[in-house]
């Protein structure tokens, strides 16, 4: 199998090679894990590009956030060569993902009954809208499955389903299609086979909401949309404070709450018999909360982070994305690195990108290789398959590959 070439340290998959047929989010997503990982991720895209390079609005950001640190080759899956090209690349391959509707690979032999005959040591991960049921079928996307599976109902108000503020769905399954895949390369090694993989946007979305499932099996009562939910904490909630600016500030525990009493001064409500316990203090939440945002309201965001901060209690500044650029905590944790937009009027522009949520010995995973130009490696990967220049050319000049 191919050698990861990242020259700085030996990563965790180095030596392991993936193709992934990917568009969208979840697919991606799967492959960038794994390439950050170090296993190097061979995107195979149409010879005109994967669609996101050139999203608009919110997807602006698709393809070089979940893009990085992987190679691009442009096939026409939809002609012979390009089909053989494909099929030579998954045998070559320690790992194939897609995230394709179920049938849409069998159409050019690339599905896992024909290429497991082949290679019976290859992993195939499923990045499916729907586990295998009477859904399979059905076309979803993110907020589809949010609407379907009680995740917008319990973000939104009552009466208004709201989608949550991130691609969660796409993310979390396609994050989960990469533990899927390693668990698969840990189990290979004691059996010498592979396997199929299969993860899924809806079977997510039912795991984000089982707490909520549980809650009803439980106590018999309905889980209430999150802004009108019987909270299992007293003080757990946004206040508006001076100048309207607003803070979330949390008292969790009686520890919490006497601190956060002492802190203020309030020695009436530290010695109410009524809000002695969390659960005191749930009950009194009607009446507590109103009393709370009406002392608060004489002191600055500023001076109760401070106080939060200095006796540490749980407390968060409302912030918008733009503004995590320039938080000090992103910044000393190396939480972000520059990438270069390799498409559209912005190619060229440095940018910079989050990373995997995690260190391993002490070291963030750094992004070693920009989101790639479409084909950028197709040269490369198929003069390693076994594929002469001259042949290349011809390919190239037939518009099958790019």
């Amino acid at each position: 199998m191919a050698e990861n070439t990242d020259p700085t340290s030996h990563k965790p998959l180095q030596g392991i090679r993936v193709v992934e047929f990917t568009h969208m989010v979840m697919g991606p997503v799967c492959g960038m894990v794994l390439a950050d990982l170090g296993a190097q991720v061979i995107k195979v895209e149409p010879v005109t590009g994967d669609s996101t390079r050139t999203l608009l609005g919110a997807g602006a950001g698709f393809f070089p956030l979940f893009n990085r640190n992987k190679q691009s080759i442009g096939i026409d899956l939809k002609s012979t060569a390009g089909q053989e090209i494909a099929l030579k690349l998954c045998l070559s391959a320690d790992i194939v993902l897609h995230n394709f509707k179920p049938g849409v690979l069998a159409k050019f032999g690339l599905d896992y009954a024909n290429l497991q005959r082949l290679n019976p040591r290859l992993i195939y991960i499923n990045l499916t809208g729907f586990l295998p049921g009477p859904y399979e079928h059905r076309t979803a996307l993110d907020e589809v499955v949010q609407m379907m599976g009680g995740l917008a109902y319990m973000t939104g108000r009552p009466g208004d389903p709201l989608r949550a503020g991130s691609s969660v769905n796409d993310i979390m399954g396609g994050m989960f299609g990469a533990i899927g895949a390693l668990g698969a390369l840990m189990q290979r090694q004691h059996t010498g086979r592979g396997q199929e993989v299969d993860a899924a946007l809806f079977e997510n979305n039912l795991f984000l909401v089982g707490q909520h499932m549980l809650q009803y099996q439980i106590t018999g009562q309905a889980a209430r949309p999150m802004p009108e939910r019987i909270s299992p904490w007293g003080i757990y909630d946004i206040f508006t404070v001076r100048d309207g600016e607003q803070i979330f500030l949390c008292a969790v525990s009686d520890a919490h709450w006497h601190t956060l009493c002492g802190m203020f001064g309030w020695d009436d409500l530290a010695a109410d018999a009524t809000l002695a316990t969390n659960n005191d203090r749930v009950r009194a939440r009607p009446t507590l909360l109103p009393e709370l945002r009406q002392r608060l309201q004489a002191h600055s965001a500023d001076a109760i982070a401070a106080l939060f901060e200095q006796h540490a209690l749980p407390y968060a500044r409302i912030m918008r994305p733009e503004q995590l650029f320039d938080d000090p905590h992103v910044q000393a944790t190396q939480g972000l690195d520059p990438i270069t937009l390799t498409d559209g009027a912005r190619a060229g522009q440095t940018v910079h990108a989050t990373l995997l949520p995690l260190r391993m010995d002490g070291q963030r995973l750094r992004t070693y290789q920009n989101p790639p130009q479409l084909g950028e490696h197709t040269q490369a990967i198929l003069q390693e398959l076994g594929f002469e220049s001259k042949t290349i050319l011809e390919l190239r000049k037939s518009k099958l590959i790019e």
